[in-house]
């Protein structure tokens, strides 16, 4: 709140900046102490968004919500002993009224200006502020926390080429631990299926081991999402992965396809079917004038058909495909679905 009082205005005139440096010392060294003692404080997230605010880039946070930042936690590279804030002189020459001239009460005996105890040797003005500031440690976390934004950006507008070039590089870290939760990955995949891709399978690749029940809930999600474009552009592109990762059931090794395709695909088209079926219903009852039925059946049906030709699905598999077949027939006045039954019927017969 001391800080969004003087949002629109530079940091460096927010009245609270004092309240605030000493709120970011604190709770800084708390959260180390804590980290030392092979802990994590849960003051990380608040010490994140103090030194974003002091740094002047308090709009970067605009993207996270008090309910996000308490639910996340921060990349290793953004916790509270790896932030410092950038040195200031405590000592400014005082202003001469009368000239450009520095006021002798700023300078030392040999005509030198006065500094901060110590500022000038890299070190901290901030009292209980021990770390010395990095200058290339310093563009790292401004980096990462550019990432940050981004990738909780991507669920409300596609983002552009330079963002996309810029987030793709951070994607292994900020989903180890990660920075987005199930509720998130619909919306990304709605906005933008190339980066989705991508996230999802750092996801998988990075919790998989540790901790696959919260890989399970990101993957109840695709079982859920629409069967719209975006949507089979990443499953897509998830069933093709060839990326290894161990089976828990066997302690073998699978791969992110094989993953996919057994805890996915067949409760995505079951879902799939059932969001066509209302759809279809709410266009003979008059309530949507749209063409979402007509372009889903086709969308769908192109995507099964590309599912046999990957030879990702057996058309000759009752637990494949019975379901699929039905859906062709009933909407056999669609060319494409004309097109899947007769493929679906060659391969049983």
């Amino acid at each position: 709140m001391l800080y969004s009082l003087y949002a629109p205005h530079p940091i460096a005139i927010n009245p609270f900046k004092s309240v605030l440096v000493a709120m970011f010392t604190r709770e800084k060294n708390n959260a180390t102490q804590t980290a030392e003692a092979g802990g994590v404080s849960e003051s990380e997230q608040l010490v994140w968004v103090l030194w974003k605010i002091l740094r002047g880039d308090g709009s970067d946070i605009g993207p996270f919500t008090p309910t996000h930042l308490a639910r996340s936690s921060v990349p290793p590279r953004l916790r509270a002993s790896n932030l410092a804030l950038e040195e200031e002189p405590a000592n400014r020459p005082k202003f001469d009224p009368f000239g450009d001239t520095i006021s002798p009460d700023s300078q030392n005996g040999n005509g030198e200006r006065n500094g901060s105890n110590g500022a000038s040797h890299g070190e901290s003005q901030y009292p209980g502020e021990p770390f010395e500031v990095n200058a290339e440690r310093d563009r790292e976390n401004a980096y990462t926390s550019e990432g940050m934004a981004l990738l909780l950006t991507a669920r409300d507008r596609v983002l552009n080429l330079s963002e996309m070039r810029a987030l793709n590089p951070l994607i292994t870290q900020l989903t180890n631990p990660p920075m987005i939760t199930s509720d998130d990955l619909a919306a990304i995949i709605a906005n933008n299926p190339t980066l989705a891709h991508p996230v999802i399978a750092a996801l998988i690749t990075s919790n998989w081991d540790r901790d696959p029940i919260s890989v399970l809930q990101y993957l109840d999600v695709l079982k859920h999402i629409p069967p719209t474009l975006p949507s089979y552009d990443v499953l897509g592109r998830l069933l093709r992965d060839p990326t290894r990762i161990r089976d828990i059931n066997t302690a073998g090794v699978t791969t992110i396809a094989d993953l996919v395709r057994i805890e996915v695909l067949g409760w995505f088209i079951h879902e799939s079917i059932s969001w066509l079926d209302n759809a279809e219903e709410e266009e003979k009852a008059g309530t949507t004038s749209d063409d979402r039925f007509s372009k889903g059946v086709q969308h769908l049906c192109r995507f099964y058909n590309s599912l046999i030709k990957l030879s990702i699905v057996d058309p000759a598999s009752d637990a494949d495909s019975t379901e699929m077949m039905h859906f062709s027939l009933r909407n056999s006045r669609f060319e494409e679905a004309n097109a899947l039954y007769r493929v679906l019927a060659m391969g049983r017969f």
